[in-house]
């Protein structure tokens, strides 16, 4: 007997439901997110004494991390189902817009039955744990940093809008000046030579401090308005400020202890090889990716990064399309790679001939991404790293 069993996974609960190659429910039940209730639920599956087992969960990482490690442990194989897929499945049988976790159970563990495509799930070693968590939290100091510049953006346009126009928010200069002055009145009194002394002990390596300071002090001299409320916004924008240099600095960390776990990778220096695939966006792969070995073809890795064209075909008419699907966090990382490597010429002549053809510019990145996304691979499959004759322009 071969059974199937589907996991609806969450933060507390889970629920699971297994069945045979008939369909037939074998057990439906809920499992505790704890090691005694998944201990219990892999007891049961054992008990069954089938010849294979199949399970397939819909969430990787995360809440079904424990899961995981447990199933990894006892030697039980998983595969991934989408949300999506589970959502449209559900949606296809009677009674799918009612949701419930023993009918997306149920889903799963009939798309485990059903669909011998699914990706397996890999246990992760500690050295793909810790990649995929910083790139986790490199992620978030990112999403943060970029909401404090464009709240500082925010707050010096209303106070003094001509410094706003002057200075970057993003850089240890512009945030070191920021947390020390944004008033204008505060600016006049201290003067350029003031500022550059007193930034200068404050901090080490402030680029372009001179220039900028002169420029707050000509701009100062310019706006003698006082606007109401001007000095708490001044000591809300310093305290903003102050933050963000906080967050540089934690920002910097991580991408060091980054690059130390990529430097004990084995795939990291064949990732590294590619062009346009520096160390952030190399991590970034290893954590979504994990081993290439998960994908049978170079084509199966761009279908799963939604870069593989969907055919469309009814009666006579047939075309192909832009897929709609796919892991768009892995989508980006392609693009944005294959738009750094249009520096080399190889690219650059491949995506010069996509253009020539008519395609737009992000046509033609997106068709330099999907070919890319060959190479990669087999740079992975072959352990070679990058050559020019792996010919990208092809």
């Amino acid at each position: 007997m071969v059974v199937f069993i589907g996991i609806d996974v969450a933060k507390e609960v889970h629920w699971a439901c297994a069945m045979d190659r008939d369909a037939r429910v074998l057990f439906s039940h809920a499992v505790d997110n704890d090691p005694a209730a998944i201990g219990a639920l892999i007891d049961e599956i054992e008990a069954l004494e089938a010849r294979a087992t199949r399970t397939a969960i819909d969430m990787l990482g995360g809440a079904a991390s424990l899961l995981c490690a447990m199933f990894a442990e006892a030697g039980l194989p998983l595969v991934h189902t989408p949300g999506l897929a589970v959502n449209r499945a559900r949606q296809g049988i009677r009674g799918g817009e009612r949701k419930s976790d023993p009918k997306d159970a149920a889903v799963i563990a009939e798309l485990a039955r059903t669909r011998p495509d699914l990706r397996a799930v890999e246990p992760s070693d500690r050295l793909d744990a810790e990649i995929r968590l910083l790139v986790g939290r490199r992620r978030e100091l990112v999403t943060e940093q970029t909401r404090r510049a464009a709240r500082l953006r925010d707050l010096l346009s209303g106070l003094f809008p001509a410094l706003e126009r002057r200075i970057d928010p993003t850089t240890g200069t512009g945030l070191m000046f920021l947390s020390h002055y944004a008033a204008p009145e505060d600016i006049r009194a201290a003067g350029a030579k003031r500022i550059v002394r007193r930034l200068t002990k404050a901090a080490t390596g402030l680029r372009g401090l001179e220039a900028l300071a002169e420029d707050a002090v000509r701009a100062a001299q310019a706006q003698t308005v006082a606007i109401p409320g001007g000095r708490l916004q001044a000591e809300i924008i310093a305290d903003i400020a102050r933050e963000a240099l906080v967050a540089l600095d934690r920002l910097k960390a991580t991408d060091q202890a980054i690059r130390e776990r990529l430097a004990n990778h084995p795939d990291a220096a064949l990732i590294l090889s590619m062009p346009g695939m520096g160390a952030t966006l190399t991590a970034e792969f290893i954590a979504l990716v994990g081993r290439i070995g998960r994908f049978d073809s170079a084509d199966a890795l761009a279908a799963a990064a939604g870069l593989a064209p969907v055919l469309r075909q009814s009666g006579k008419t047939s075309f192909l399309r832009r897929a709609a699907g796919g892991d768009k966090a892995l989508k980006r990382l392609f693009y944005q790679a294959a738009f750094t490597s249009l520096g080399r010429p190889d690219s650059r002549a491949f995506y010069d001939r996509k253009r020539a053809e008519g395609k737009r510019h992000h046509q033609a990145v997106i068709a330099l991404a999907r070919r890319r996304v060959n190479v990669l691979w087999a740079i992975l499959r072959s352990r070679e790293p990058f050559r020019e004759n792996f010919k990208l322009a092809a």
